[in-house]
């Protein structure tokens, strides 16, 4: 796996690559990087610093996310199905019309993101920060959200959805088995 840095990766970028397929970009440093359009299919972003960030229509499909730093950044029609994005902070993110089918986000901050129009089907949602989390026609279906917190998230539809007592609701209540 070639391993770059964010300056390399961004001077590659810009004499006009955008294949970067299974590169290791691991605790890499790009504020407000713009890539979009990028391929890094099954690349390591452990730990990476994206904030502010422009990764539209980037191709992130099982991608190693862990710990990302992905706050404010634009990942609007972004393919990250099947990546691992456990512990990732996506506050406030641009994910409208994404790609998150079968994704791993237990345990990640997506307080406050737009989540419009995105696929989280059959997605690891467990212990995920949904509070005010825009989720307009937003595919739950076979989302684990066991320990998730939904707390003033936006229109929210959770039918096909796994949830238990420790899932909170929008309005901050929990469901309690009888």
């Amino acid at each position: 796996m070639e391993k770059l840095n964010g300056s390399e990766l961004l001077d590659e970028y810009t004499s006009g690559r955008r294949d970067f397929s299974e590169i290791d970009l691991s605790e890499a440093y790009l504020f407000q990087a713009d890539l979009r359009e990028i391929d890094i299919a099954g690349g390591n972003l452990q730990k990476i610093y994206l904030p502010y960030a422009n990764l539209s229509q980037a191709n992130l499909h099982s991608c190693q996310l862990q710990a990302a730093q992905l706050s404010d950044t634009q990942l609007q029609q972004a393919n990250l199905s099947h990546a691992d994005l456990q512990e990732a902070n996506l506050f406030r993110a641009n994910l409208r019309h994404a790609n998150l089918r079968g994704a791993n986000l237990a345990g990640a901050n997506l307080q406050g993101a737009d989540l419009y129009n995105a696929d989280l089907s059959f997605a690891n949602l467990s212990n995920t920060d949904f509070r005010k989390a825009k989720l307009n026609k937003a595919n739950l279906e076979k989302a684990k959200l066991t320990g998730s917190n939904f707390f003033l998230a936006l229109n929210v539809n959770f039918s096909n959805a796994y949830l238990d007592e420790t899932t909170i609701y929008p309005d901050g209540h929990r469901e309690f088995e009888v």
